[in-house]
This record gives structure tokens, C-alpha cells and sequence, in this order.
């Protein structure tokens, strides 16, 4: 897989508490999978979410989330907070994981747990809700 040198040189730091593939519903689904599964209340940056513009171009004009496409080739990891930054350097030192960054942080917040918060580029907060169904056919 061509991250596995990104995941590897990650694992070395350690601290990792979770880790998944975002190819089937995006960053929104494994966010909402880890939020739900463990009560917690994650919250996260839009302005901090590495997205290309042709990807924010095309979702506006097909209509999409692209929070909730399939992402194919990257990695999401849950980091203890006394090792992010180690590991984002570790990943950032890898061909693919130049453009990493830490978006969130899980929060104590009783209102909201089991779900995701998005911190809009305005100002503003929105739950970012789970996908329902699959917005693009996946083609193999």
C-alpha cells in the first residue's frame, strides 16, 4: 500500500489510539464511527482539513459533502495528545504525508457526545453528521 511508509514511520512515535481508512465515507464516517462507538464528542477544524480546491470545487457544483466522499490513499489516526505533534512530523517526513495535519481533538462536552462538531471557516459550528448511504459509487 503505497502509505505504509507513512503509517509505519507513525506507529514508530507511538501513541496511536485509533486508526482507520476514510475510502468508505469519507473523513465524516470514521469520525462519526469513533464519536458514537466510544460516547465521545470530537471537534474539528474545517480551516485545518487538508482538501485540494478542485475537491471543493466539485463537490459544490455536484452538490456533495466532501467530508462524506470516499478518500482513497489516506489515513485517519486518533493520537494521544502528548504525541501529536511527534507524529505529525513523522508522518509530514513521508512523499505522502507532506501535507498531514492535526484538524481536532476529542473534548469534554456532555451535550454533544457521540457526535462531531465542525468548526466552520467562518466562525460557526455545525454537527458533521454521518453519511447516509454512499453519495458516489465506488468503481473498481
Amino acid at each position: 500500500s503505497p502509505i505504509w511508509k507513512m503509517v509505519k514511520e507513525a506507529l514508530k512515535v507511538g501513541g496511536i489510539t485509533a486508526m482507520k481508512d476514510p475510502t468508505r465515507g469519507g473523513l465524516a464516517a470514521v469520525l462519526n464511527e469513533w464519536s458514537s462507538k466510544n460516547n465521545l464528542c470530537i471537534v474539528i477544524e474545517e480551516e485545518k482539513i487538508p482538501m485540494r480546491e478542485e475537491v471543493i470545487s466539485a463537490s459544490e457544483m455536484l452538490g456533495i459533502d466532501p467530508y462524506t466522499v470516499a478518500n482513497e490513499g489516506k489515513a485517519i489516526m486518533a493520537v494521544e495528545p502528548e504525541k501529536a505533534e511527534e507524529v505529525l512530523k513523522a508522518i509530514r517526513s513521508t512523499k505522502l504525508g507532506k501535507n498531514a495535519e492535526i484538524i481536532g481533538e476529542v473534548v469534554n462536552n456532555e451535550k454533544y457526545k457521540g457526535k462531531v462538531i465542525l468548526k466552520t471557516v467562518v466562525g460557526g459550528e455545525r454537527i458533521l453528521e454521518a453519511p447516509i448511504g454512499d453519495p458516489i459509487p465506488r468503481v473498481c
